[in-house]
C-alpha cells in the first residue's frame, strides 16, 4: 500500500484515479445527491436520508471506478484522504479547475 505524508501529496494520485470523464461525472452527481439528501434529512429530520446520502455518494462513485476507471476506489486504502479528495474534486469541478 502506497503511503502519503499529506493530503497535498495524495490529491494528484486521487486525480490520476479519476481520469475517465464518466467517472468524474458520476462522482460529481453522486456528491450533488449527497448534498440534496443531507438537506432533506435536516429539513425532515429523517435519519434514513443520511444513510441514503452515503449510499448515493459511494454508489455513484463506485460504479465509476468499477465500470469506467477499471480500478479499486481509493476509499478502501485511504478512506479519509479519499473522502476529502471527493469534495476537493467537487469544488474543483464547480470552479472550472477540472472539466466535468
Amino acid at each position: 500500500m502506497r503511503r502519503f505524508a499529506s493530503f497535498r501529496e495524495f490529491y494528484p494520485f486521487y486525480l490520476s484515479e479519476h481520469r475517465h470523464p464518466v467517472s468524474r461525472r458520476l462522482h460529481f452527481f453522486g456528491s450533488c445527491g449527497v448534498l440534496a439528501l443531507l438537506a432533506a434529512a435536516a429539513w425532515t429530520r429523517n435519519g434514513w436520508l443520511v444513510l441514503a446520502a452515503l449510499l448515493c455518494g459511494y454508489g455513484f462513485a463506485w460504479v465509476g471506478h468499477f465500470f469506467f476507471e477499471k480500478n479499486r476506489p481509493a476509499t478502501f486504502k485511504h478512506p479519509l484522504y479519499s473522502f476529502l479528495g471527493d469534495w476537493v474534486m467537487f469544488k474543483d469541478i464547480l470552479t472550472g479547475r477540472i472539466r466535468l
